[in-house]
């Protein structure tokens, strides 16, 4: 537990988003400094609390309501509850964000008007706010009123139609990535967003508003695969593990399972053929340069795999890493997390929690040499700190707290 200043110590974030891509914005920006205020539902709370199991464990081994999933992305708040519902839960809010630098909400597209907790209205109050909103489809467009979700954006953004075996092989047809990614990348670009717009603040004097959508995020991080067709005209197709630009750049079997080669030049694989015994692989016009390679993939890809299944994955990976050639295991979670550098860089830590036992989570991967990222809070529980921040931050007493309460505006 560090007691130095993060890079946005200072920096009060009101946090009106659930699940994932808000959370995971608002998380980023508590570790590196920002005191984040999460605001829930008074006896439901984020929805993630409850997508288990698994849930957390209390002291004595049982579990407790808060899903493992909520913890991935609610380290560093405090979790207060209010009825947004209500018309002194309306007000609440408002002093709040009047209190606040940053709002991240991730409602529909226009239902925050209702309670007075939109940009126009909570940007009137205080002009020097940045408000960022995370919707599926943005504040604008067609599809504006749209509910969006990452399984959904993952196969509308074009995501799916390249991940999967190509049609022909067995498994063949469209497929989502593992993690809900959409939702994480998103989450990263609104804490950059937010981040650039509080810089602009410290010139302006304003804040300002953040549209995100998570079919703009998809989009936009299609990457290379976008560029391919916009100057060729050919929508990429489904490939498996190959890559559409180099090879070889894919996984191979080996006598014990399967291994991922990775030569990003013609050196790099000119090293491999050496490493496994042929080098005339290397010499010959059909594989010489990876352009070659490209034209020629599905001849050379099954030499290849002749020679990768003569040796274990841990021979290969010992005789290509002395070599120079990019490679390694396709490993489970469990073993990421055995992973001797896994463990070196510290990426499994743990916090104590409320319910009276540690939590594992995994670290933030940000290092920053002078302003490091700080933990100093678990995920919440539900409401955990709804009176200490009402008082901190709004200067309730205990009073006044009690006389919310009696009205139905916290939980």
């Amino acid at each position: 537990m560090t007691q130095q200043h993060g890079a946005l110590a200072g920096i009060r974030v009101l946090d009106l988003s659930r699940v994932l891509a808000g959370p995971w914005a608002a998380q980023l920006l508590g570790d590196l400094g920002a005191e984040v205020v999460k605001v829930e539902r008074p006896g439901a709370g984020d929805d993630t609390r409850t997508w288990g199991p698994p849930f957390v464990r209390d002291g004595q081994g049982a579990p407790t309501t808060d899903a493992a999933y909520y913890l991935c992305t609610n380290r560093n708040k405090r979790s207060i509850t209010v009825d947004m519902q209500t018309p002194a839960g309306q007000r609440l809010l408002q002093e709040l964000a009047q209190q606040s630098d940053v709002v991240v909400e991730n409602f529909k597209t226009g239902s925050l008007a209702q309670y007075g907790l939109d940009w126009a209205t909570l940007s009137a109050l205080n002009p020097r706010l940045v408000y960022c909103s995370i919707t599926g489809f943005g504040q604008t467009g067609p599809y504006a009123q749209r509910a969006g979700y990452d399984f959904l954006i993952q196969g509308m953004g074009g995501l799916m139609s390249i991940t999967g075996q190509p049609d022909g092989a067995p498994g063949a047809g469209p497929m989502k990535v593992g993690v809900a990614l959409t939702d994480i990348l998103t989450g990263l670009y609104a804490a950059n967003a937010i981040q650039a717009a509080l810089h602009a603040r410290a010139r302006t004097g304003r804040g300002q508003h953040i549209d995100l959508a998570l079919l703009d995020v998809g989009v936009a991080c299609l990457g290379n695969q976008a560029m391919n067709y916009l100057h060729s005209g050919q929508a990429p197709q489904r490939m498996g593990n190959a890559h559409p630009n180099t090879v070889p750049y894919q996984d191979f079997p080996t006598a014990d399972g399967h291994m991922i080669l990775a030569t990003g030049n013609d050196g790099q694989y000119a090293r491999f053929c050496a490493a496994a015994g042929h080098p005339e692989w290397a010499s010959d016009p059909r594989f010489v340069r990876n352009t070659d390679r490209l034209q020629h993939r599905d001849v050379l890809i099954p030499l290849l795999r002749s020679a990768t299944v003569q040796r274990t994955t841990a021979d290969w990976i010992a005789l290509l890493e002395k070599a120079g050639v990019p490679c390694g295991p396709i490993n489970s979670i469990a073993d990421v997390f055995a992973d001797p550098q896994v463990r070196a860089r510290g990426l499994q830590m743990a916090m104590p929690h409320a319910a009276g036992a540690d939590v594992a989570l995994v670290a933030n991967p940000i290092r920053l040499s002078d302003t490091p990222v700080q933990y100093r809070e678990a995920p919440p529980q539900l409401g955990q700190h709804t009176r200490a921040v009402l008082h901190d931050v709004l200067h309730m007493s205990e009073k006044d707290i009690d006389e919310l309460q009696q009205k139905g505006a916290l939980g």
